[in-house]
């Protein structure tokens, strides 16, 4: 989809073209003689580390209306980059991001601490992004402190700061991360800066300043995962519906943060304004069009202040290209490009350099596909190859002997050997806490794999071994853990609710994971809601007392949306995060790991 516009030399001058041009009044007519500025803005959004092409279909396809395009890949993100700059000739060119660039899933970022993709991301020259709910899956303190400025933790090269494809220690990201919306509890402020500005030549021996503020998405605000991971997270998620305000509250959260800042930038004369949100929306239409369009983004369009520009958009991995009326009805595009590297957006824009604000009837819009036909950037796919070398040797780092098989396969009761394992680790390292110790785990899930005893198909895995990439495949290696307080009557009543009845009248079994240190009895033959016996809940060889609070190691997941399943898990208080890689760390402490004896609940029917 095209914006484009032609200004008319009359009073009030707008021509629609029919493809959609459109001329809006963010700038007006720059003086006699004096050429507009260009400025082109490229951006990625929801990377999530995949710098490596994929051949599966979700994340190598592209639907279009001539079929399917083989898309995605580090070394082709940044031969776009370098082709579309090109095209542009002597313009201004920015990089940016709307967040979600780390937390990778591909086992060659997260076995070093996605530390490869801001390599990469500082290669291809990103120069600011928004802060994606991921980017704090960690903690705020790993992405200011790690991230942002590469201080290393443990042992260099081992547990961080690993040497890069250049063989230099990791230096943290070459840009900086922005959240208008994001502040801490404990002094009000922000967590990150809400927007920099970025100042562009006009030409003449001056300057035009461009301001880019960012947003992170406004459920992570009221989810626990992000308030338990930075600890002290705090943010006015809700705002009183207010004229001029959405009735959406993800989109009425961003919008007054939004105006507020596109207000502060204006005062300072700053005209040309990005909005960068990570949160979206999504269309019928292919990865260019506008098809009714729904959603959040679309919602803060409407509404967020009219001296904002381009607003780009995130999070639900879609694609699309809309042009959204302000709030003064005029319209300026609304894009997001898509998710893992498959699509680049680029928007073009020309601004007055008397007004120094864009002079929105000439802005051009389009998402573009990051095809495989062209030759992949070389600096890049060494950069991926090196990393994808590394991981091979990381996959293969023994973490444990093992003395059998630890399976994932449940008994009648509801335990596996591998789930109390886990268990185990929550809670070792939940009594790692010295202010608030953990006194029992309690999680919920299934590992995907087995880890057994015979040696797997890796050449360099040998029998009575866990290594590294094993643990990833059966359970993934970095895995949010927090420590959270219920009391006993709460705990009695979340293990109650393993059980549920169903729509169709049968009956759905959901067992909880619990620390060897816990153990309990429960007949099937009752009522649910009715069949666990306080008396046979024991902790510690205790029995649970009602009225005291417990601390519970457990993982950040379950605490976000274990209400879902266990209603009670809502009632959790003093969430604390504690660790990341609580397994992996339980693993190497221990060196040798026992089957364990499946005994800690028990059921009284056979």
């Amino acid at each position: 989809m095209r914006l484009a516009g032609w200004l008319l030399m009359a009073v009030l001058a707008a021509v629609l073209s029919a493809c959609s041009g459109l001329l809006l009044p963010g700038g007006t007519k720059p003086a006699a003689g004096s050429a507009p500025v260009e400025l082109q803005l490229l951006s990625l959004t929801d990377f999530h580390g995949y710098l490596q092409p994929t051949a599966d279909k979700n994340n190598s396809q592209l639907a279009t209306p001539e079929g399917q395009l083989r898309v995605g890949g580090a070394a082709y993100v940044a031969a776009h980059l370098k082709k579309l700059r090109a095209e542009r000739g002597q313009g201004h060119s920015m990089l940016l991001s709307v967040g979600d660039n780390f937390s990778g899933w591909p086992f060659e970022v997260e076995a070093f601490k996605n530390e490869p993709t801001v390599e990469f991301l500082n290669n291809i020259g990103v120069e600011a992004s928004a802060a994606g709910n991921h980017e704090f899956d960690i903690s705020a303190d790993f992405l200011t402190r790690h991230m942002m400025k590469g201080e290393c933790f443990g042992t260099a090269d081992t547990d961080s700061c690993f040497k890069n494809s250049a063989g230099k220690p990791f230096g943290g990201a070459s840009f900086e991360y922005l959240s208008a919306n994001i502040s801490d509890a404990r002094t009000n402020g922000l967590v990150l800066k809400p927007y920099i500005v970025k100042n562009v030549s006009d030409g003449r021996g001056g300057t035009i300043p461009v301001g880019i503020i960012g947003l992170t998405e406004a459920a992570a605000l009221t989810k626990e995962p992000l308030s338990i991971q930075m600890g002290v997270l705090a943010a006015d998620a809700a705002p009183e519906l207010k004229a001029g305000m959405p009735s959406d509250p993800a989109a009425r959260a961003l919008v007054e943060p939004a105006n507020r800042y596109a207000k502060e930038l204006q005062d300072q004369g700053i005209q040309t304004i990005i909005v960068l949100m990570h949160e979206g929306a999504k269309q019928s239409g292919p990865y260019n069009g506008c098809l009714n369009p729904t959603g959040p983004a679309i919602d803060f369009a409407k509404y967020a202040s009219p001296a904002i520009d381009v607003i780009l958009t995130g999070h639900w991995h879609e694609a699309f290209n809309c042009s959204i009326n302000d709030p003064a009805g005029n319209p300026r595009p609304v894009m997001e490009g898509g998710f893992h590297g498959k699509l680049i957006t680029e928007v073009n824009l020309k601004i007055d350099p008397a007004t120094k604000d864009v002079i929105r009837g000439v802005t051009e819009a389009n998402n573009r596909p990051v095809t495989r036909d062209i030759a992949p950037d070389p600096e890049v796919a060494s950069l991926v190859s090196y990393w994808v070398q590394r991981a091979k040797q990381q996959w293969a780092e023994p973490l444990a002997s093992l003395t059998g098989d630890l399976s994932r396969t449940r008994n009648a009761a509801g335990e596996s050997a591998l789930s109390d394992v886990i268990a185990d680790a929550f809670y070792a390292s939940g009594q790692a806490d010295p202010s608030s110790p953990a006194e029992l785990a309690m999680m919920s899930g299934d590992p995907k794999r087995d880890l057994t005893y015979a040696k797997g198909q890796n050449p360099a895995d040998r029998d009575g071994v866990i290594t590294f990439g094993e643990l990833y495949e059966s359970y993934g290696t970095q895995i949010s853990q927090v420590n959270v307080s219920f009391t006993g009557e709460q705990l009695i009543r979340i293990l109650e609710e393993q059980w549920k009845k169903k729509p169709d009248g049968t009956e759905a079994f959901s067992p909880l994971n619990v620390s060897h240190n816990v153990r309990y009895v429960y007949d099937r033959t009752k009522p649910i809601g009715q069949r666990i016996d306080p008396a046979q809940l024991f902790i510690n060889d205790k029995p649970v007392d009602p009225k005291k609070s417990y601390r519970v190691a457990t993982t950040g997941l379950l605490v976000v949306s274990g209400a879902a399943t266990y209603p009670s898990f809502a009632g959790y208080t003093g969430a604390k995060r504690i660790a990341a890689w609580p397994v992996a760390d339980y693993l190497k402490q221990q060196r040798a790991v026992n089957v364990p004896e499946l005994n800690r609940v028990r059921s009284l029917q056979p």
